[in-house]
């Protein structure tokens, strides 16, 4: 028999558990635009394989199985962000993310510019302020094979102002972008679309992480107003991230 919700696999933090990670608030958000039933379990990072591998195809990445993941009322599972929004719009078109909008691919681009360098502070922040200790020492081990060093040695040499000053570039761009439309508050104006989650998401991960984190992003981002006015506009969907 299916469910009759959908399920939703997040990662949570620390209590109070609120969900704090880019790629799944990417999902969350589209779900709670669109009004759908349903259910977060929380998974930690040692979980994340065995809790998928019975029912998706491995991703071709350093990371087969991934956090979002999603079970559909027929059974049907997926991960990955953008495949899970496909998936979503397909089976419940309205009200539409408008993911052929051509700021799609143009913030799917951007977003890793602005996101890399920054996560020399985070890299190494986050299992401190966010994560339970089930999945400290698997992000620690992780984190620290990618970087090929200790992470507060990372974020000592590559952290603080000389992140922010090369996540400006990428964080300018985003703010042109969003002043293309001057009737706001998104990127096509005062329609919302999947475009906005992506970087309504990265925004809302810089504040998860600190205020530090949130606040040197916006300063460098040369107006940081627009940034606040599409964040105030996203409260509606952003309500829903503790369960």
């Amino acid at each position: 028999m299916s469910s009759e919700k959908i399920v939703f696999f997040d990662l949570p933090s620390k209590e109070p558990c609120v969900a704090w990670s880019l790629n799944p608030w990417k999902t969350r958000l589209l779900l709670n635009y669109k009004g759908l039933d349903y259910e977060t379990k929380w998974i930690e990072y040692p979980d994340i394989k065995p809790t998928l591998q019975p029912h998706i195809e491995p991703n071709d990445t350093r990371w087969p199985y991934t956090i979002p993941a999603i079970k559909f009322p027929d059974g049907t599972w997926s991960q990955e962000s953008r495949r899970i929004a496909d998936l979503i719009e397909k089976r419940y078109p309205e009200p539409s993310a408008h993911l052929d909008s051509p700021y799609q691919s143009r913030i799917e681009e951007v977003v890793p510019r602005a996101f890399r360098p920054l996560m020399a502070i985070g890299l190494n922040q986050i299992p401190k302020r966010l994560l339970n200790p089930a999945s400290v020492e698997y992000w620690m081990k992780d984190r620290t094979d990618i970087v090929g060093c200790d992470l507060a040695e990372h974020e000592a040499k590559n952290g603080g102002e000389a992140a922010f000053a090369a996540a400006a570039p990428a964080l300018q761009e985003v703010t042109a972008m969003l002043k293309e439309n001057p009737d706001g508050p998104f990127f096509s104006g005062k329609e919302v679309s999947y475009a906005d989650f992506v970087w309504i998401s990265t925004l809302y991960f810089f504040k998860r992480i600190g205020d530090d984190m949130y606040e040197g992003a916006l300063n460098a981002s040369g107006d940081r107003t627009v940034h606040e006015i599409i964040l105030k506009a996203a409260e509606p969907w952003l309500k829903r991230g503790d369960r």
